[in-house]
């Protein structure tokens, strides 16, 4: 009977699997080999390295979209680790409260949003408006004035359609992603844990360099993943904030299978560059994140 019973809920297991498995299948693995089968052929169809010779011009390209996905998750971790820390020792309320806070962006359409930041960044917008009427651009244009006197004055700070809106675009957008593995990390930290460093005699920086932050270490790793690989790969934060003024990753793949410049081999090659970038860097971050928590654990 039992034997029975066991071999029915495998065959409903398997049965129930099936959809997923062929979601999985047709959305996921197909694309992923029509990507490979493109980056190594030509348009005749024949095999070639050249889509990779020509993505070889683009490093550029490459350079500037990792340095503002860098640039955007450290300043994710600066802001999100303390706060995840902070977050953790506040009481059950004040927590679910502060969560509801942080996830409540991600409610919002991510194009409502970014729209949202662009009537903030405007040269006519929120913040140039606020600047100017409390002051602060006349002050500038003073202290402009003394330095160099045949300079022209502001009449408004350029936020809009630069490096800078980008990288905000990407901080705010991704920001969760960097405050809840932490926290979920660090709030199952044992008190206990903590109670006996500060018995031996560590003070509160020791015991947070020595106790909480390696063994929030993985927690870490997984917001730096998280925030990173969708920033290194956006390109309506781009489009929209930055004005495509300088190319990204996304922008340059969306051009090659969408734009006037045609062409889904190259395109298919680039991505499948930073498909490998990508994994080579979390499988960098997943060692020395193993290593870190098999060692707190000794």
């Amino acid at each position: 009977m039992k034997r029975i019973r066991r071999l029915t809920y495998e065959v409903v297991r398997r049965a129930l699997a099936v959809p997923y498995v062929v979601w999985m299948g047709l959305f996921v693995v197909a694309p992923l080999i029509m990507v490979v089968v493109y980056a190594f052929t030509a348009s005749d169809g024949a095999f070639t390295l050249g889509n990779f010779e020509h993505a070889a011009a683009y490093a550029q390209v490459f350079g500037r979209s990792l340095l503002l996905a860098l640039v955007a998750t450290l300043i994710c971790l600066v802001i999100g680790y303390p706060l995840a820390y902070a977050l953790s020792k506040e009481g059950a309320r004040l927590r679910k409260v502060v969560m509801m806070l942080i996830m409540l962006p991600m409610w919002m359409n991510f194009l409502l949003r970014t729209y949202a930041w662009m009537s903030l960044l405007e040269n006519t917008g929120l913040l140039n408006s606020f600047f100017k009427n409390i002051g602060l651009i006349d002050l500038v244009n003073l202290i402009r004035g003394w330095v160099s006197p045949s300079s022209e004055p502001l009449e408004f700070f350029p936020m809009i359609n630069t490096q800078f809106a980008v990288v905000l675009g990407m901080v705010y957008n991704y920001l969760p992603f960097m405050v809840l593995p932490i926290y979920s990390v660090i709030i199952k930290i044992e008190p206990s844990v903590i109670e006996a460093a500060q018995d031996l005699g560590a003070d509160g920086r020791r015991v947070f360099s020595r106790v909480v932050f390696p063994l929030s270490l993985p927690g870490v790793l997984s917001g730096v993943t998280m925030t990173f690989v969708p920033s290194v790969s956006t390109f309506v934060i781009n489009r929209l904030l930055g004005g495509s003024k300088s190319m990204l990753l996304g922008d340059l793949i969306e051009m090659q299978f969408l734009g006037s410049a045609y062409n889904p081999q190259l395109g298919s090659a680039i991505s499948l560059i930073m498909m490998v970038l990508i994994l080579v860097l979390m499988q960098v971050m997943n060692t020395f994140g193993g290593g870190d928590e098999e060692a707190s654990l000794l």
